[in-house]
């Protein structure tokens, strides 16, 4: 389907999705996240994707919120920027933190403000060395959103996390690769091929157990061991009776490469 401020494509189980407002450096609007609420649907009922790749056109990932755009406006003229949140930001990360499929955020140039936040809610973030991320958002006196004060602190620790948004400092994707918010950095001629064999390792992977790995995972942080336990029992259970299970198995008895269903 045709979009204004993305191009979405599909082929062999994964979806990338591109941001294309390359002349505002892929600055997110209203219409953007509509289009993002619309191919992330798309991409969850359709059962022969199995990966999405969130990446920018041109030389950046995306600049953050576009802060020419007309916001929402309380009765008495002023920015109401918190139902700007409940409309798009919140139900986005909500929706990419709890996405059942694989999702990588594949940053080839600066990720600011509000999409930084977007891509660390995704599972797997990589970059391109020439990328960037940056908490910028008490350079123009806001607090970090879309997440940032959940997701930030329980990558990277509360202190560097306060330090980075207080600062508003660009993390390098070297530094970012070093501290733990980007999972791999390769080189700006590669990245597109990385991303692309990346992508391609979950697509042909179970997407059953990947799913049940990332609740598992999700839920972790919110029980304790015997719970945590229990989930673990139960999801294992889930992932034995399944036929991917008893390909994989069957693959490595035949030392070959296991073809799998994702179910």
């Amino acid at each position: 389907m045709p979009f204004a401020t993305l191009r979405s494509n599909s082929e062999a189980g994964v979806m990338t999705v591109t941001l294309t407002r390359p002349e505002r450096l892929n600055a997110i609007n209203a219409t953007m996240h509509a289009e993002l609420r619309q191919v992330l649907d798309a991409a969850d009922a359709d059962a022969s994707i199995r990966c999405v790749v969130l990446t920018g056109a041109g030389r950046a990932f995306s600049s953050g919120q576009d802060l020419s755009e007309d916001l929402p406006r309380s009765p008495d003229g002023r920015p109401n920027l918190g139902e700007a949140l409940d409309r798009d930001y919140n139900p986005l990360i909500r929706r990419l933190f709890n996405f059942p499929k694989v999702t990588i955020a594949a940053l080839n140039g600066p990720a600011v403000g509000a999409s930084a936040n977007i891509a660390l809610a995704c599972d797997i973030v990589i970059a391109a060395r020439s990328a960037y991320l940056q908490q910028a958002f008490a350079q123009i006196a806001l607090i970090p959103d879309a997440g940032g004060t959940w997701i930030l602190p329980r990558l990277v620790g509360a202190k560097r996390a306060l330090a980075l948004m207080l600062t508003a400092d660009r993390v390098t994707a070297e530094e970012a690769e070093r501290i733990g918010l980007v999972y791999k950095v390769f080189d700006d001629a590669s990245f597109a091929t990385e991303t692309s064999a990346l992508a391609a390792r979950f697509a042909a992977g179970p997407a059953a157990a990947l799913r049940m790995i990332k609740q598992a995972l999700h839920a972790s942080s919110r029980n304790d061991l015997d719970t945590q336990l229990a989930l673990e029992r139960e999801l294992q259970q889930q992932a034995g009776l399944s036929r991917d299970f008893i390909e994989g198995v069957t693959a490595f008895r035949e030392k070959r490469k296991p073809q799998f269903e994702g179910r």
